[in-house]
């Protein structure tokens, strides 16, 4: 090891006793990754809105080793990634119990289902060139509960996600701005269409794949039929987490904390939600009437298609991934390492 002069170490030690500068952006917070400190997120200023997670009584809490995250329903069960175990976990709703499946390297970046299978991006190794990981999606097979393919596709990124259409799986397979489209018929990458930049998060909704670009600030339109894009639609500031519902296609944004609705008929940008969670880490989903917003600090934020408005939110410990099935709210505390399964009665 080489070391450094006397005058260096003294410079970095004065360095890092400096406060930050005005503007520079808060410590980076991965949904996976570590746990520097950060300052608290603002929330709603609306009142009566606001309540603390200690309020809340889980109708069951199942215990996920690790860092339980993505999350994706199927017909008679929740899945969870786990990612530095790399399994996925499929909790029976029945039973509320978790069975482990071994996937491959660092599942990251969403779950997605269809076609009788639960579709797994894995990061692989840091770098991707270790020990032949490499970044791919793993096929599980809902029936046999096995992986039954590993296909070779690039992983955009981490806090990204992965989608299933009617006729095939999409991911973004680089940072560039590529969209792969997979063939569930032959596990192989059938179309590559170049959309923004960036981008990391796709959706399915009203025959059109949607995804969102943090780096541009937009959301992409592509016709599954023709493969291309149709159109670039703006939105809040660093969009990234996705969901889809009530004829929309909602972004959260990371910039400042609003949740954009873009109509997906006319696709025009409807509004911006005011929702007081910007930063890094966090989740989307859609069920119940309404949006559902996860971030540490603030791991529960509902938010009515009807009215445009936050209705209520929940702030304490826990958070980072959330769906909405079966009748309840399911929320990947990764910090606490569970599942909370929470009745949707509660929480209206």
């Amino acid at each position: 090891m080489i070391k450094p002069a006397i005058s260096t170490i003294l410079f970095l030690t004065f360095a890092a006793l400096l406060p930050a500068q005005d503007g520079a952006p808060p410590p980076a917070e991965k949904k996976g990754g570590g746990r520097p400190a950060r300052p608290p997120r603002p929330g709603v200023s609306t009142p009566g809105v606001k309540r603390e997670m200690s309020t809340i009584t889980p109708a069951a809490v199942i215990s996920i080793p690790g860092t339980p995250d993505w999350q994706v329903m199927t017909e008679d069960a929740m899945w969870v990634s786990n990612g530095p175990k790399n399994t996925v976990h499929r909790i029976d709703v029945k039973t509320n119990e978790p069975v482990a499946i071994e996937v491959g390297k660092r599942p990251c970046s969403g779950l997605a289902a269809g076609f009788g299978s639960v579709w797994v991006p894995l990061c692989g190794d840091r770098p991707n060139v270790e020990n032949g990981a490499r970044p791919a999606v793993a096929r599980i097979d809902v029936k046999t509960k096995t992986v039954v393919a590993t296909i070779q596709v690039g992983v955009a990124n981490s806090e990204g996600g992965i989608v299933a259409s009617p006729d095939a799986v999409w991911i973004l397979s680089d940072i560039k701005g590529t969209l792969a489209r997979i063939d569930p018929e032959t596990n192989k990458i059938a179309a590559e269409i170049t959309v923004a930049p960036g981008s990391v998060a796709p959706v399915f909704a009203d025959g059109a794949i949607w995804i969102s670009s943090p780096e541009k600030s937009v959301l992409t339109r592509v016709d599954p039929k023709t493969n291309t894009v149709t159109d670039t639609i703006a939105v809040g500031p660093g969009p990234r987490f996705i969901t889809a519902g009530a004829g929309s296609v909602w972004t959260l944004n990371q910039g400042d904390g609003t949740v954009s609705r873009v109509d997906t008929k006319t696709r025009k940008l409807i509004t911006n939600i005011e929702c007081g969670i910007p930063g890094t880490g966090g989740e989307l989903a859609f069920g119940d009437g309404a949006v559902w917003a996860t971030v540490f600090q603030i791991p529960i934020t509902r938010i009515d298609a009807a009215t445009n408005t936050v209705t209520k939110q929940w702030a304490g410990a826990g958070g980072d991934a959330i769906r909405v099935a079966f009748g309840a709210v399911w929320l990947s505390n990764l910090r606490e390492q569970n599942l909370w399964r929470i009745d949707l009665a509660t929480l209206r």
